[in-house]
């Protein structure tokens, strides 16, 4: 059986300029392709994908629909319901606990990174810079940044689910 991200990575410049195309912005659009790839490797199952490609493009155009449909609802939804919303769910003091212990979570995942994996990662989600911007900055090539990025998303996702699942 074929690893999935062997044959995944051929599609990443693709897959991004159609996204691009698309959404007209192309770092939103290299976040939707990251999250899709993030998605596929993670995919739980044994049954091989029958067309790797089409299931790729397929999970990003969901991505785009499910992100569409909830900044639509943000902007339909009135004030008072959001805010009365969250005085009748969760508490906000145990909320912040829990996203402060997200934090240390995420901070000890990304200490297990190589070097240039965490360095490229945290360039492109903290300071906002392109992958050519990066690849520039840290003397790599555009596609060693791509690939450092795709890994760091897995590599903390894939943490976090275990040490929630502890």
């Amino acid at each position: 059986m074929t690893r999935p991200g062997a044959v995944l990575e051929n599609y990443y410049r693709e897959l991004v300029g159609f996204l691009s195309a698309r959404l007209g912005n192309r770092h939103v659009a290299e976040d939707v392709a990251h999250d899709a790839y993030v998605r596929v490797l993670e995919r739980r199952g044994d049954t091989e994908i029958a067309h790797p490609r089409a299931f790729l493009y397929r999970t990003a155009l969901n991505l785009v629909i499910d992100g569409h449909r909830r900044s639509t609802l943000r902007q339909v939804e009135p004030l008072e319901v959001l805010d009365a919303g969250e005085r009748v769910g969760e508490p906000a003091l145990q909320q912040m606990m829990d996203q402060g212990q997200r934090l240390d979570l995420m901070r000890q995942a990304l200490d297990e990174l190589p070097q240039l994996c965490r360095d490229s990662f945290l360039l492109r989600k903290l300071d906002g810079l392109s992958h050519q911007e990066i690849a520039e900055h840290l003397n790599i090539s555009r596609a060693l940044v791509e690939k450092h990025i795709v890994n760091a998303m897995k590599h903390c996702r894939v943490r976090m689910r275990e040490w929630e699942n502890q």
